[in-house]
């Protein structure tokens, strides 16, 4: 049982992307998904799924798509919201894509604006 305990403290330690990496290996080692399992329900009638009115998105996703010419400056803000270290931050920076997931709408427009501000190319999803 020691062993459990080591490496549910192991991946408290991780940062998001280390998890990311962590998830995205298990996944094709064994061969399963990691996303919830959706119920399937019937379809409601017509009039009742045009009354319902769409959820408004409430948490995004940072994504950077491009660093661009000022990456150094690019990274000093990567490491300020995501807390990596420097050679985490230059990888994340390099290899694009999510930055930090679930992320309020405030907090999430304010790193894009910072981004943008340093010279990348980022956007919310």
């Amino acid at each position: 049982m020691a062993d459990v305990k080591k490496y549910i403290d192991e991946i408290k330690n991780m940062t998001v992307l280390e998890l990311n990496e962590l998830v995205k290996a298990l996944e094709e080692e064994f061969g399963v998904s990691a996303a919830a399992p959706v119920a399937v329900a019937a379809a409601p009638a017509a009039g009742a799924a045009a009354a319902a009115p769409a959820e408004e998105k409430t948490e995004f996703n940072v994504v950077l798509k491009d660093a661009g010419a000022k990456k150094i400056d690019v990274i000093k803000v990567v490491r300020a919201f995501t807390g990596l270290g420097l050679v985490e931050a230059k990888q994340a920076v390099e290899k694009g894509g999510v930055l930090k997931e679930n992320v309020a709408k405030a907090d999430a427009d304010k790193i894009v604006a910072d981004l943008k501000a340093a010279g990348a190319t980022a956007v919310l999803e």
